[in-house]
This record gives C-alpha cells, structure tokens and sequence, in this order.
C-alpha cells in the first residue's frame, strides 16, 4: 500500500487533500501519471495544509461578505411599474437583468446569475425571490409588480 495525497475528489476514494492508501500499482500507472494525486512526503503534507488552510480562510472571508450583504438585502422590497393588459398579464416581462439593475440603483451589487428567479415574471403581483449570495447565505427580496398609471 501506497500513501497518496488527492489533488481532486475520486468518487469511492477521497476528497481532495486527503491522504489516502492505495494500492502502488494504482498509484504509480493511473493517480500520479494522471495528476489526481501525488505521494504523500512529508514535504507535500505540510505543503497540502497550509493550502487547505488559506482555502478555509478564503471561504470564511466569502460567507462573511455575503453576510454583510445579506443584511443589506435583509426585508428589502423593489417595485416595478410595467405596462399590463387586461387579467393583470405583462407587456413584457420582469427578469433577473431588471432585479439586478434596480439593486445597482440602490447601490447594491449583486450579478443576475445569483438572482434565482424560475422563470421572468409575466404578471401583476408580489413576488418573493431568492438572492443565492453563498450556499449557506440566501436573503430574499420582496418585488411588487404593479400596473403602470
């Protein structure tokens, strides 16, 4: 048995910066050859936890600034006036574009892609969408969609 560090996650195996053992013939003509692994030196452990280390780090600095921007998003309502016919359907539509541009006005930057809209809205009412800012982090806003006067 061999012990290898993973470079990526292998299903059956291990995630990656594991340390794990492994049969030497495995490693040496598939995992090392192929770069899902490489040999667990004393060197390259050290090496893997101070990686693992600044991406934890890393990951905690991200939920903290989506945090923060949860809070601005926190009990925050937009209003769109749009032209709509009869029965309250929408000339039109309102899309993540049009969520994303209206917080931009406001001052807060958030992409679209993060903006979880199913589908455009295409008629009159009050939606409840969700701002995806980190897995664990997912505010929503409050949009009315009004008719224009």
């Amino acid at each position: 048995m061999t012990e290898i560090i993973l470079q990526q996650d292998i299903e059956n195996l291990g995630e990656a910066g594991e340390v794990v053992d492994v049969k030497a013939g495995y490693a040496r003509n598939y995992l090392l050859p192929r770069g899902l692994a490489i040999p667990a030196t004393e060197g390259n452990v050290k090496r893997i936890e101070q990686e693992r280390r600044r991406i934890d780090r890393a990951r905690t600095r991200e939920r903290d600034q989506a945090e923060e921007l949860s809070q601005q998003l926190a009990d925050r309502s937009l209003s769109f006036s749009v032209r709509a016919g009869e029965e309250g359907r929408l000339f039109g539509s309102v899309t993540t574009t049009d969520i994303a541009d209206r917080l931009a006005e406001e001052g807060i930057e958030v992409d679209r892609r993060l903006i979880r809209l199913e589908e455009p809205i295409k008629e009159l009412g009050v939606y409840r969408v969700a701002v995806e800012l980190h897995a664990d982090v997912q505010p929503e806003l409050k949009v009315w969609v009004v008719a224009e006067e």
